[in-house]
């Protein structure tokens, strides 16, 4: 009889799956198949925290810098983030839902023609050169009509971001137009295993919402998401374990054998793989992180930016962690309300503290 696999294996699972031995950046976000951008800065965006703890001497601001060499692409997939080509190009031509009016279409050729003529332009270059005005956005404040449309552009395949300019994507035409997959039951099947192996184990509460955000990358493909989900499962490991029913593909080892704890705090971005879904975080830790960045103030319990503390393979807190005046200012919650007193612990915190200056170059 196989050994019982218990919770205390699946939460190991979740940790030392994606949080492998660090390797150079191409091979991080290949491993990982995905990395969610964020453009808060609080010490550092989402995808430079998340990169840090992966990448051998990963230093903030790394991804943007040596983004053109990597053979990688920003675009939609079940979020806004960085892909391997490979992945973005498996989810294009795209066919949005939204239908673009017969002057949305000539505004969209001119501006493709404008940026071919010059091989890359930057937002404002656009703006400045077509006048398009301003319109309301998705969060109810004005932005400019030729960034919204460059956006749309984007995430129709008639466009790709060749580089950041200080965080402003700065967009490109693509050189070869996107091609329909020779097999798309294929290639959805794989978009949905790049998800699966980021976020395994995978309870059965958290895998049609996780699953289904695809409708954002392929909303071509909608129809197909659900039998996609079906086929999934087929293929996954599944163990039933406290009444919750829990997913992972045959190469992520769970057992006591593997992922044993190591001595060691990590300090997680809000959007982490270990972090990302608040369901499986609460079944695996027992308590709620919240993201409250968007928070008023006075509602906020955790803070603006709160890194939740990863100590062993337990999330047992979070800090709040600011650079202010080239020091690093680090203050911490937890959830029983004090920190473990080993001496491990409080060698582990330092060290990671240590490592995060390092990173912000402090």
């Amino acid at each position: 009889m196989p050994p019982l696999i218990t919770l205390d294996d699946i939460r190991r699972a979740a940790v030392g799956h994606t949080l492998f031995k660090p390797t150079s950046l191409a091979r991080a976000i290949n491993k990982l198949g995905f990395v969610q951008a964020d453009p808060i800065r609080a010490p550092a965006r989402a995808q430079d925290l998340m990169l840090r703890h992966r990448v051998t001497d990963y230093r903030a601001g790394d991804l943007e810098a040596r983004y053109a060499k990597l053979g990688l692409e920003e675009g939609f997939f079940i979020n806004y983030g960085f892909l391997p080509r490979a992945t973005y190009a498996a989810m294009h031509p795209r066919m949005p839902r939204t239908v673009w009016s017969a002057a949305t279409h000539k505004r969209a050729a001119a501006m493709l023609e404008f940026i071919r003529t010059r091989g890359s332009v930057h937002p404002r270059e656009v703006d400045e050169h077509f006048a398009h005005g301003s319109v309301t956005n998705y969060w109810g404040g004005s932005s400019s009509a030729s960034t919204q449309l460059l956006a749309g552009m984007h995430y129709r395949g008639m466009l790709r971001v060749a580089k950041r300019d200080h965080g402003i994507r700065v967009y490109a035409p693509h050189l070869v137009a996107p091609q329909p997959p020779a097999d798309q039951r294929a290639a959805l099947d794989n978009l949905m295993d790049v998800v699966i192996n980021q976020y395994a184990p995978l309870p059965a509460a958290s895998f049609a919402g996780l699953l289904g955000r695809l409708r954002y990358g392929v909303p071509q493909w909608r129809g197909e998401i659900k039998a996609a989900m079906v086929r999934a499962k087929a293929r996954l490991v599944h163990a039933r374990i406290e009444d919750v029913d829990w997913y992972w593909p045959h190469g992520v080892k769970v057992g006591a054998a593997h992922h044993a704890p190591q001595d060691v705090v990590r300090l997680l971005a809000p959007f982490d793989p270990i972090v990302w879904d608040r369901k499986r975080f609460e079944w695996l830790w027992g308590w709620a992180y919240r993201f409250e960045a968007y928070t008023p103030t006075a509602k906020r319990k955790l803070g603006y930016y709160a890194l939740p503390l990863l100590w062993r393979e337990h999330v047992i807190g979070w800090a709040n962690v600011t650079a202010v005046n080239g020091d690093l200012q680090v203050q911490c919650g937890y959830v029983n309300g004090r920190a473990p007193r080993e001496r491990a612990f409080k060698a582990a915190l330092e060290a990671e503290c240590d490592k995060m200056r390092t990173f912000l170059g402090l």
